[in-house]
């Protein structure tokens, strides 16, 4: 890779040593490293208000705008313009729902557990129809064995659904894929792969206690639920019976919630890696997130409020079966495509604008190098832990910042930093395959049920088994 990468991003200075009492550099950085991995119970509750006021603002906006083309007595299509830009800023701010379970996948969006699981579930993971204990499997796994194509659920996921390219490509192959992407059946099919993977978890991840696998039952109860009650509630709705409307809604999930209370433990897939909250909890609570959801649809319309069930499938579900997969793909191709698995070598810097930043990076995902050398720091100090490294001749030499996803800011300046595009392309292809780094700090935050199975993983996969 480029020796020169990091040129033009500036060297934070050394902790400050009292006089007569100098440490040693080792010293010194492991201090700054620790003082980078502290995480507090407040700071993310502004990131994640900050998402829900950009959610809010383009719904509202886009309703707004549907009753002012109403009342202004024009035809339907000039609800047209509103409608995109709301489902291209809710679908942005769904990945950055996405950034908010990334963040507490990994212990670190808040300190105190019980709030990091709380908070990622219902204020992330509910929204999006998943849960943050099984996209940390996914999630860990990944991490723990980056790029490999045998445990490595990101590629195996990207196999699956028909999104794994062939890297090196060109400029042209990568909009050629992209644009493949507006075959709408693309992005369902990489929907239901993604969920499979992050929601419903899979038994050929290496986190996963294959002797433990559960039963299919208590996974298909969440999801009959999530789709049965709308279809049942929204044409009741319709037809003028809301008192039903609710009954029949309450009656589901009384029913629901009763099999998951009921339900043995051991009937739920079983991993490594320990939960925080019990399995029977997550679901009841997943269950019991909807049915709020859905019963304030469903009261909206019944008082006469508005159309509430048509503007949740418009603008949410919408969102979540297009733009919001579409940012998923942007990101999960550049980030380790056409990359190795060396540990300075497995992904990149990515300086990106405000918006490519918003929906394609979110929560410090564009300092993704760093947070893979150091996945235990959260995203607002990724980019302090990426001028400390920096320090480091071996990350100056290998690592490699982007500028710019498909145009340079700098035009056609000659020692530039590639663009996306072109990181993707022969020039920055591996050069050492042979090179592999397990990361087995990437459980720093986890119980571990399990150490031993994980421990036979990791060299296998050293290995290349």
């Amino acid at each position: 890779m480029t020796a020169n990468a990091f040129a033009k991003t500036e060297l934070i200075a050394e902790p400050a040593v009292a006089p007569g009492a100098a440490r040693p550099k080792g010293q010194r950085r492991g201090e700054a490293i620790r003082e980078l991995k502290k995480r507090d119970n407040s700071t993310n509750f502004y990131h994640i208000g900050f998402v829900y006021l950009v959610i809010a603002a383009a719904i509202g906006g886009a309703v707004w705008s549907y009753h002012a083309v109403a009342a202004a007595g024009l035809e339907w299509w000039w609800n047209i313009p509103a409608t995109l830009v709301a489902i291209v800023v809710i679908g942005a701010s769904q990945h950055q729902f996405g950034g908010v379970i990334h963040e507490g996948t990994h212990f670190i969006l808040f300190e105190n557990k019980t709030l990091n699981e709380l908070t990622s579930d219902w204020l992330a993971a509910f929204p999006i129809y998943t849960s943050t204990f099984h996209f940390r499997l996914h999630h860990l796994a990944h991490h723990q064995f980056i790029n490999d194509p045998v445990r490595d659920p990101d590629c195996a996921q990207l196999h699956d659904s028909g999104h794994d390219l062939d890297f090196p490509i060109t400029h042209f192959e990568m909009l050629a894929a992209l644009g493949k992407q507006l075959w709408l059946p693309n992005l369902f099919r990489y929907t239901i792969a993604r969920a499979r993977y992050s929601a419903l978890g899979t038994v050929n991840n290496p986190y996963v206690d294959r002797e433990k696998r559960g039963e299919k039952l208590p996974t298909l109860a969440g999801i009959l639920y999530a789709v049965t009650a709308p279809a049942l509630v929204i044409p009741l709705v319709r037809s003028g019976h809301g008192a039903l409307a609710f009954t029949v809604l309450g009656a589901l999930t009384a029913l629901v919630v009763t099999y998951f209370a009921r339900l043995d433990e051991n009937k739920l897939p079983h991993a490594h890696v320990e939960t925080v909250i019990s399995h029977r909890t997550t679901n009841i609570s997943r269950v019991a997130y909807m049915a709020i959801l859905y019963t304030a649809l469903t009261a909206i319309e019944v008082g006469g409020y508005g159309q509430a069930w048509r503007y949740f499938a418009l603008l949410w579900v919408v969102p979540l079966f297009t733009t919001f997969p579409l940012f998923m793909i942007m990101r999960q191709w550049v980030q380790h495509g056409n990359a190795d698995r060396g540990r300075y070598t497995n992904s990149r810097v990515f300086l990106v604008n405000p918006f490519i930043r918003y929906a394609v990076f979110p929560f410090g995902m564009d300092y993704h190098l760093p947070h893979h050398i150091y996945a235990s720091v959260p995203h607002y100090k990724l980019q302090g832990l990426h001028e400390l490294l920096l320090q480091e001749p071996e990350y100056r030499e290998k690592g490699v910042v982007v500028e710019g996803y498909f145009n340079s800011p700098h035009g056609e300046t000659e020692g530039r930093n590639p663009t996306v595009v072109e990181v993707l392309g022969e020039k920055y292809a591996p050069k050492n395959q042979e090179d592999v780094y397990v990361d087995t700090s990437t459980l720093e935050y986890a119980k571990v049920r399990n150490p031993d199975a994980i421990a036979r993983e990791n060299e296998a996969s050293i290995k290349g088994k």
